[in-house]
């Protein structure tokens, strides 16, 4: 069964996109733990993220930074953290949290934002891409 990331790929679940290109998704988080939370996936569906070929994990490493660097263009922060825990979906991803505190990177404390919210703040990065 498809995991809901690549259904997110597939257009059967919307998502708040930040970035796309042939291979890689970034997209809002919508449980995030601070405000421009994003999640960088491959489009391929692989479980763990070390399963992924050479060329492959290095492609998401790079789309990922272009990405944090769009979002600490946006979000006013310290810096971009990035973890990859996998456990949650069975397709690898790694979670951009713009941090000004340690405790943004527990994945206990969440925000709460609008659609609307989410809307704008996806097109505030995109346009800072």
């Amino acid at each position: 069964m498809a995991s809901i990331f690549t259904k997110i790929v597939n257009g059967e679940i919307p998502c708040y996109k930040i970035a796309e290109d042939a291979d890689f998704l970034a997209f809002l988080d919508v449980n995030p733990n601070a405000k421009g939370h994003t999640l960088c996936i491959p489009k391929q569906e692989i479980d763990k993220i070390f399963d992924m070929e050479d060329d492959l994990y290095l492609g998401l490493m790079a789309f990922s930074k272009k990405v944090a660097a769009a979002l600490e263009k946006t979000i006013p922060c310290k810096r971009i953290g990035m973890s990859v825990i996998g456990l949650e979906v069975p397709h690898a991803h790694v979670h951009l949290i713009p941090l000004n505190e340690m405790d943004e990177m527990r994945f206990q404390n969440k925000v709460r934002l609008t659609p609307e919210e989410f809307s704008a703040l996806a097109k505030q990065i995109q346009d800072n891409l």
